[in-house]
């Protein structure tokens, strides 16, 4: 039976907007029990979103800072726990599990722990990615779009690179994870997640990221379009440091609209697929690209597109052969808001789950 503190951890987890629900059978336990030792668990439990050094943290605990800073520094380097400056020095604090503790195992992940999130997730997840605002938007490469229309970095993966002083890539852990648990899907898993950063060089060394220029990285967003994956980030405007390239086979958020049928599981971008009739051949090319269901042969054999389905994504766009495709921005009307900053979208999520933020800061 896992111990004590791993269900302290487990229910701190869950007051974050993230979300982290409990199962009957203590599967999320389980997940914990095996990235920790109990004593990491109990400090984890303790620890707020806002950073703290060692020094504060001992203060409001008790205990030893120079203990606590060790088992946080290893605690760091397990995928555990956020870190970065703070108020006094370098701090560290609460990490959401997903977005965050999860993703953080790509190098440590095997077939037991594969097998250990598949248990939680099919007990519990779909808890998590039932909540407004989403945990990811999608977003189009910038040259899907109408070659006229102005389209914000933050609505755009090209965008996204351009703004960012370096790059970085890494193997995509949820086809990892289905591979190891012998489901594996056709789409690659090496070089596909991107990462960025203000501060140049910040990936060189990494034992994982591996550091890309700029040039590489609009060349790895071309090949994740070309595989027909999905480009999809954090649901806000700034702050923007990744981007998942994804399918809805393997992702854990995808997966949630292709096995789940939960709609609102990832929030779609303000664009949507327009077919020239003139120029269509109805060779059913951008059918076989799109992994939401939403073009279908119409009649005279052109493609059309439902409204609700398609997210605006651009993936089937240069898979067209005739250049019949091309997003273009929804009406006004359907246009969601996307959260300015991640404090607006912790607070917009911690609402719709009821949840005082307080508890945690």
């Amino acid at each position: 039976m896992p111990h004590e503190s791993y269900k302290k951890w487990a229910e701190r987890l869950d007051v974050l907007p993230n979300g982290y629900p409990p199962t009957e059978d203590g599967a999320e336990l389980r997940l914990l029990e095996y990235l920790s030792t109990p004593e990491e668990a109990a400090l984890a439990a303790e620890l707020r979103l806002t950073l703290e050094t060692p020094q504060q943290i001992a203060e409001r605990l008790g205990g030893d800072a120079k203990v606590l800073k060790k088992m946080l520094k290893t605690m760091l380097r397990k995928g555990l726990i956020n870190a970065g400056r703070a108020e006094g020095g370098f701090g560290y604090g609460l990490l959401p599990f997903v977005v965050g503790i999860y993703e953080m195992q790509i190098g440590r992940i095997d077939a037991e722990l594969a097998q250990l999130f598949e248990d939680y997730y099919q007990r519990a997840y779909s808890r998590v990615l039932a909540v407004e605002p989403a945990v990811h938007r999608v977003i189009p490469v910038n040259q899907t779009v109408k070659v006229d229309m102005a389209v914000h970095p933050f609505e755009s993966a090209t965008g996204i690179v351009d703004s960012a002083n370096a790059w970085g890539v890494m193997d995509c852990i949820c086809r990892k994870q289905k591979k190891l648990i012998g489901d594996p899907c056709s789409h690659p898993i090496e070089d596909t997640c991107m990462i960025f950063s203000q501060r140049s060089g910040a990936f060189d060394g990494n034992e994982i990221v591996r550091a890309l220029t700029q040039e590489e990285a609009h060349a790895t967003l071309k090949r994740a379009a070309d595989a027909g994956l999905v480009h999809s980030v954090s649901n806000t405007q700034e702050g923007l440091h990744y981007v998942c390239n994804c399918c809805t086979c393997s992702c854990g958020v995808l997966r949630g609209m292709a096995e789940m049928g939960i709609a609102n599981v990832v929030a779609r971008s303000d664009f949507i697929n327009q077919v020239d009739a003139d120029l269509c051949q109805g060779c059913e090319t951008c059918v076989d690209y799109c992994q939401f269901d939403a073009l279908t042969m119409g009649e005279e054999f052109v493609i059309e597109v439902s409204g609700m389905r398609c997210v605006g994504c651009g993936v089937c766009v240069p898979a067209c052969p005739d250049e019949a495709l091309v997003l273009v921005r929804r009406p006004e009307d359907e246009l969601r808001p996307v959260p300015q900053r991640a404090s607006d979208w912790m607070r917009d999520r911690a609402a719709a789950r009821g949840l005082d933020l307080r508890e945690v800061l």
